[in-house]
């Protein structure tokens, strides 16, 4: 493996990321004070074991380890392009469970979806609600603490916010389906991933009047446990390993897209398909084969997802169907994702 690789691909956990290389000199982040790494990704179990489940089964390509391990000594968000059900996501939780880079922060993009939103959530009217003036005889420096107080309480980082703290090592952020967003929002989110940094105005203008120096208590994405930003200014000091998926359903600018490290995923291959199996399921039987078969013959007339394919297997392999229903229920199982295909067979 070469120096500069931390991520292998073999799904097995280590401490490589401490041998990840310097950035380079104009991907160098200073943020502090340094907010120590978060816990193992295994502790998603109880929440969403399906995708600790995906994370230890995921079968990198060799593209997809160098590539990563590009993004991971650049500084650099990857953009990974490619069909449905190619292991987009999942790239993330893998990468993220082998390096211990914690928990993956993720953003699901809407047509909605703003860069303020990922950042932070502020809701002024329960602030509103709960301040109070201050009692009599209490000085201007008692007011700007008490200010200060009032903002935090009803402040909570996004995920983004979150994944650009000053942790020791890179939080692992999922930006999904960027492709559904509006026009603006992917020039908006690179001026936020290139500095590597941000300010809460609201903590801003508090810390103008506050005799505290400025110092808030946040909740963070995904936990209760607050964090402290100094005068409402985020600063990463390792930066993230941002992952942003897209199905290649639009154009992105070119000032995006020469600040990105870029993947495209293809279909899975025969022998590739039989090790996602066997990751998944265990070695594949005369009848997995048979339909890994059936399913690479089928994805050259239309879309295909590979889920699909582990759906049919685990199905028709506890069903305890004769040969012609197994058939019968596999087609069932694996339709074509676009309507103008859908009318063919197995």
């Amino acid at each position: 493996m070469p120096h500069w690789s931390v991520y292998t691909g073999s799904s097995e956990p280590h401490d490589g990321i401490g041998q990840l290389p310097a950035p380079p000199p104009w991907r160098a982040f200073d943020g502090g004070p340094v907010l120590p790494a978060p816990g193992d990704t295994d502790d998603e179990a109880a929440v969403s074991p399906d995708r600790v489940h995906r994370a230890r089964t995921y079968v990198a390509t060799p593209e997809s380890v160098q590539l990563v391990n590009a993004a991971l000594c650049l500084r650099r968000p990857l953009l990974v392009t490619g069909p449905p059900g190619t292991g987009k996501s999942s790239l993330a939780y893998a990468v993220a469970r082998e390096l211990g880079l914690g928990p993956v922060l993720r953003w699901n993009i809407t047509s909605r979806s703003s860069l303020a939103d990922a950042l932070y959530r502020y809701d002024p009217l329960s602030r509103l609600y709960a301040v109070r003036p201050g009692a009599d005889g209490e000085g201007p420096e008692h007011d700007g603490r008490r200010a200060m107080g009032a903002v935090e309480e009803h402040l909570r980082l996004g995920p983004l916010g979150t994944a650009l703290l000053p942790h020791d090592r890179p939080r692992a952020l999922l930006i999904d389906e960027i492709d559904k967003s509006d026009l603006d929002l992917p020039n908006d989110l690179l001026n936020v991933l290139e500095e590597g940094q941000y300010e809460i105005p609201e903590l801003v203008r508090a810390a103008r009047h506050s005799g505290a120096g400025g110092m808030a208590r946040v909740l963070v994405d995904g936990t209760d446990t607050p964090v402290s930003i100094t005068r409402g200014r985020v600063r990463c000091r390792a930066f993230p390993f941002v992952v942003l998926t897209s199905n290649g359903e639009r154009e992105f600018p070119p000032a995006f897209l020469r600040r990105c490290v870029r993947l495209k995923l293809r279909r899975p291959g025969r022998d590739q398909l039989t090790e996602i199996v066997r990751s998944h399921l265990g070695d594949p039987d005369d009848q997995a084969v048979s339909l890994i078969r059936a399913f690479l013959d089928r994805s050259g007339s239309g879309e295909l997802a590979t889920d699909q394919l582990l759906n049919a297997i685990y199905l028709t392999g506890v069903a305890g169907l004769d040969a012609v229903s197994r058939e019968q229920l596999a087609e069932q199982l694996m339709p074509y994702l676009s309507a103008a295909a859908d009318d063919d067979g197995l």
